[in-house]
């Protein structure tokens, strides 16, 4: 599906906004995925015109950074907390449980484009875990169907 927003345009933008800036590539970039929810890889090389820099300089970052993604994300977002003191009490049980049943690795977004699974390194919620965060929201003491239960109520 073609993103509705002229790229060349919103690129543009963004890159004027921030161009009298020291070392702007990062500040652009989130901007930018702020706005589309990823990065588009078609504005990969219409940054590094922008900037002045190759293809490669600006799809290291991309690719470098986790926080930057090449693909849209569902609308439901889930980080799973995989610190130490939720690995503790079953975190990576609960994410091997959560990547079979949706059918998606780490990372991923279901095939119907609702959830997307990532990881955190921690929510501030060790003493309640395992932890997750569903839309921005901290939950604990999970298990794989506590968590499929409050994804269906985040995209019903």
């Amino acid at each position: 599906m073609a993103n509705p927003v002229n790229l060349p345009e919103l690129v543009r933008a963004v890159v004027d906004q921030h161009r009298d800036e020291r070392g702007p590539l990062i500040e652009i970039l989130h901007d930018i995925q702020h706005r589309l929810g990823y990065i588009d890889p078609d504005a990969v090389p219409l940054i590094a015109k922008e900037l002045n820099l190759s293809r490669a300089d600006v799809h290291g970052v991309v690719t470098f950074y986790k926080d930057f993604r090449s693909e849209p994300t569902g609308s439901v977002a889930l980080q799973v907390c995989r610190a130490e003191a939720c690995q503790s009490v079953g975190a990576e049980r609960l994410v091997g449980t959560l990547e079979e049943a949706l059918g998606i690795k780490v990372g991923g977004t279901t095939a119907d484009g609702t959830t997307t699974l990532d990881q955190v390194f921690c929510l501030g919620n060790c003493a309640l875990g395992p932890s997750a965060q569903i839309n921005g929201r901290v939950y604990g003491r999970l298990n794989a169907d506590r968590v499929l239960a409050l994804l269906l109520t985040e995209t019903s």
